[in-house]
């Protein structure tokens, strides 16, 4: 199956991101992949972490969710809208929340992104517990190829990344495709953002899928890009350093299958 991690810089402005989103997503249709994702904040990216607030959206209802959905069917594809900000109880916060389309048009999975990115290092500070309400389930959810073949896919958004915990649920649970739509920081992302992501996929030998923001954004922001698609056995298929653009590759399920039977470390686990 041919999948496709999207990179974005995106602005202040929803319509303008949703327009180079469009884009992004028929580049992915035309080169034949199944399966597109987006990054996290992909539909903006503020000067402040309250301009989420005016973005918000209730299920099944706002301008996000509808172009989500229309171009999932308009484009035959399944689509993965990750980030976009979703109302809960408390009217200062929102969800941090991926959704997820078939190419009916369908939202099939609604992962609400769990750790919540605090970071100070004297010239940067990020703190998204501010305005953003934590999830708190894991999700996974099942893509039939048009191949015949059924993916088991698994959630996770950037700051997640961290936790192996998370991913290891997935892995139980039988994910076979891990997606992590991020908005690394310049800094953390050189340091840690590929060593991370090819940890994931060695350590639950399944393919990782990162599309991330990267470049200089109009507000100042510097985000890491370098969006990957890493096979289970820890090898970088494909990377776009910067800019907007896709990394496309294919999944290969007798690969998948070699590295999991040459080396069966999951079914190793004790604890």
């Amino acid at each position: 199956m041919k999948v496709a991690a999207l990179q974005m810089v995106s602005c202040p402005r929803r319509d303008d991101n949703l327009a180079t989103a469009r884009q992004l997503l028929e580049q992915a249709a035309a080169s034949g992949a199944e399966l597109a994702v987006l990054p996290e904040y992909f539909c903006a990216v503020g000067a402040r972490d309250t301009d989420k607030l005016a973005l918000r959206e209730t299920p099944g209802q706002g301008a996000v969710q509808s172009f989500l959905a229309q171009a999932a069917r308009e484009l035959d594809l399944w689509i993965v809208g990750g980030t976009l900000p979703m109302a809960c109880d408390d009217p200062h916060k929102v969800r941090n929340t991926v959704l997820v389309y078939s190419p009916q048009g369908d939202c099939v999975a609604r992962y609400d992104k769990i750790h919540l990115f605090r970071y100070d290092n004297g010239l940067e500070q990020y703190d998204e517990g501010s305005v953003i309400e934590p999830g708190n389930t894991p999700v996974q959810f099942h893509l039939p190829s048009r191949s015949g073949r059924t993916w088991c896919v698994g959630l996770s958004v950037c700051y997640d990344l961290r936790f192996p915990e998370l991913y290891r649920q997935h892995a139980r649970a039988g994910a076979e495709l891990l997606l992590v739509p991020s908005a690394f920081t310049r800094s953390t992302g050189q340091a840690h953002w590929e060593v991370l992501l090819r940890a994931r996929a060695i350590e639950n030998q399944a393919y990782v899928l990162a599309p991330a923001q990267g470049g200089e954004h109009e507000t100042g922001r510097r985000t890491w890009g370098h969006s990957m698609l890493v096979d289970p056995w820890g090898e970088v298929l494909g990377v776009l350093p910067q800019g907007e653009g896709m990394v496309d590759g294919r999944l290969d399920a007798q690969r998948l299958q070699q590295v999991r039977a040459q080396l069966p470390a999951l079914d190793h686990r004790v604890l």
